[in-house]
């Protein structure tokens, strides 16, 4: 008799079952290598399945020393590939070609193997699975206390619970000694055991090293080597069940959600209790005839029969969410929202007008709305969140609307600088707090004083208009540039004395450029006229060493030829290298240079100075170089 067990059947102990108690007595085993491999593969991730085929494996080895069997390895190896899909039936395939070439009985544990078997024609033998690993309970229940919100285990440490009421949560330890790697391995087992077998859990993901279980109310995640550094176990449940009644705003939360369907940020530190509160409002709305769904991975949320909780389809949150708007829901909770994926799906059902409620993770309330700024088109904003809701020690702390008004921007004073602006006001007092607004093609989130001005604060207008004002300043300067700001629409502009011209522009058009889009007026002086430097600060507008504007004397210089590559315009200059000398059009200051190596002058295209170039050379004006004074 020839037999061919599977993998099935191997880690479960059948092939030596029936060797001992005489069915297979004198039977050909033949063990097909692709079984071998694939135990190898679960051995080595740590899986006790692994290791009971191995062992099963050394007691067949055994029975054919003893001659009760005859005991081969046959077929091929299955290769890395086929053993990374062995759920879509690579492996089993292998196992079943070797039982047909080889006219042998197929031995199995898995009722899916057996039927394709029988199928194929081949001749099989189905034996129930062995129960591995019951328990009516989940193994760690002893370490948590009714103030217990999650438990902390690893292979040589010393069990750990994080324990106390919201927002006062305590790490301790709560054993004597370390857990060892046998304990651990048994409670890995069978936790994810309990999860297959009850009707109140189920495995959320299984992927190599790392199980995410939910049994009850318990949310638990395995880890094995070589995903970790060893087995260790966190199980987290929630240890508070709330509904809106509990928290502060509790009446006109109810008002604002029950008066239209909202856009919300529910945001807090991990543990602030982000999740409870959700799970209120979840119930809220259910109890006022709303059709709730939740969008979660895993599913966790603690909320009745009536609010049906889904995960990602097919592990594609945008899968769930296009399954969702055929079921249409009037609101949506999705816990949680991290990353840019996430923020999208929230976007686009928010978009299609669902109801959003989503679940984030902030350390501060403007936060959570600044994690929207360039995931998605920021005048979008007020549109997908109008509220945002920051919890802190399991208690609402603060409430923002989110509005969009034109206006100019709080901190900026000229009226054809006003644009859309994004305001953040307090929900309690009305108050603005915040104002989000594009300023020279940059996002900026600026905090407002009591007044409605804007505060100090290193995210202020001002240090960007500071920026923005030395960035295009020492794109032209050669020297050093230093830029002091003068309240919220003046700035002072320091720099050498040789780069007056070149910093103003042509007619004063540089600076005059700057001011228009900053809506700052902008005083260019020298180094030593600043307060405390060389010149003690003799004042002057500083729009040119003679004061007209950059314009300089009437030396005719020597004519030049620029030439235009792809990436600078050169200019062949008479004069020795380090040299300074200042660049004309028709007798006019363009700007000043310092001479390369080569004797030329290079300006990188699609400069400021780089355009103003090329537009004299393309009006066929008469480019000079003179030495600089």
């Amino acid at each position: 008799m020839n037999v061919v067990p599977d993998t099935s059947a191997v880690v479960d102990g059948r092939v030596s079952e029936r060797v001992e108690d005489g069915t297979y007595a004198a039977a050909t085993v033949l063990v097909p290598e692709a079984v071998v491999g694939e135990l190898e593969s679960q051995a080595n991730d740590g899986l006790e399945s692994g290791w009971d085929g191995l062992s099963e494996l050394k007691r067949l080895a055994d029975f054919a020393d003893d001659g009760t069997i005859e005991l081969e390895y046959v077929g091929e190896r299955a290769d890395g590939d086929a053993r990374s899909h062995a759920y879509e039936g690579d492996v089993d395939a292998l196992i079943r070609d070797t039982a047909a070439d080889r006219d042998a009985t197929l031995l199995s544990s898995d009722v899916v193997q057996a039927e394709v078997a029988r199928a194929k024609g081949i001749d099989v033998e189905y034996v129930e699975p062995v129960a591995r690993g019951v328990v009516d309970e989940l193994p760690i229940q002893e370490f948590f206390t009714e103030e217990t919100m999650s438990v902390h285990l690893k292979t040589g440490t010393v069990p750990k619970a994080k324990r106390g009421a919201l927002g006062e949560m305590r790490y301790v330890e709560i054993a004597d000694d370390p857990t060892d790697e046998a304990q651990m391995r048994e409670w890995a087992n069978s936790i994810v055991d309990l999860a297959r077998q009850s009707n109140e859990g189920f495995i959320e993901l299984s992927d190599d090293g790392m199980d995410i279980v939910q049994f009850r109310n318990y949310r638990i995640a395995v880890a094995r080597p070589p995903f970790a550094d060893g087995f260790e176990i966190t199980a987290v449940r929630p240890i508070a069940k709330t509904d809106l009644d509990d928290y502060e705003f509790a009446d006109e939360l109810r008002d604002r959600f029950a008066e239209r369907k909202r856009g919300v940020l529910i945001s807090g530190s991990p543990g602030a209790g982000k999740s409870t509160f959700a799970q209120a409002v979840a119930e809220f709305l259910n109890d006022s005839d709303y059709a709730v769904k939740t969008m979660e991975k895993p599913r966790d949320l603690q909320v009745g029969p009536e609010i049906t909780q889904y995960g990602a389809l097919g592990g594609e949150m945008e899968n769930t969410a296009d399954s969702l708007l055929l079921v249409r829901p009037d609101y949506t909770i999705y816990d949680e929202v991290r990353k840019t994926n996430d923020f999208e799906v929230f976007s686009d059902m928010r978009m299609a007008g669902v109801g959003m409620v989503g679940v984030v993770h902030a350390s501060r309330a403007i936060d959570a709305l600044q994690r929207l700024v360039g995931r998605v088109e920021l005048g979008m904003i007020p549109q997908i969140v109008d509220t945002v809701v920051y919890i802190e020690a399991g208690e609402v702390h603060t409430v923002y609307d989110v509005a969009t008004e034109v206006k100019v921007p709080a901190g900026l004073t000229a009226e054809d600088l006003a644009r859309p602006v994004i305001q953040v006001s307090n929900f309690e007092t009305g108050r603005p707090e915040y104002e989000i607004y594009t300023f020279n093609r940059q996002v900026v989130t600026v905090p407002l004083n009591e007044d409605g001005g804007e505060a100090e604060s290193e995210t202020g207008v001002g240090r960007i208009a500071k920026q923005e004002i030395e960035r295009e300043i020492k794109s032209v300067a050669h020297g050093h540039v230093d830029v002091e700001l003068k309240g919220n629409d003046e700035a002072v502009v320091y720099v050498s004395e040789g780069d007056i011209g070149t910093v103003i522009g042509k007619g004063g058009g540089r600076i005059s450029d700057i001011e228009n889009r900053l809506g700052i007026e902008v005083d260019v002086r020298t180094h030593d006229e600043k307060p405390g430097g060389r010149g003690g600060g003799s004042g002057g507008d500083g729009r040119g060493a003679n004061g007209q504007g950059g314009q300089v004397g009437e030396e005719r210089g020597t004519v030049v030829t620029p030439e235009i590559t792809s990436r600078h315009v050169v200019i062949d200059v008479d004069a020795g290298v380090g040299e300074t000398v200042e660049v004309r059009a028709d007798g006019e200051y363009l700007f000043t240079a310092t001479v390369g190596r080569g004797g030329e002058v290079q300006v990188s295209r699609g400069s400021a100075i780089a355009e103003e170039l090329e537009d004299a050379i393309d009006r066929k004006r008469t480019v000079t170089v003179v030495p600089a004074r």
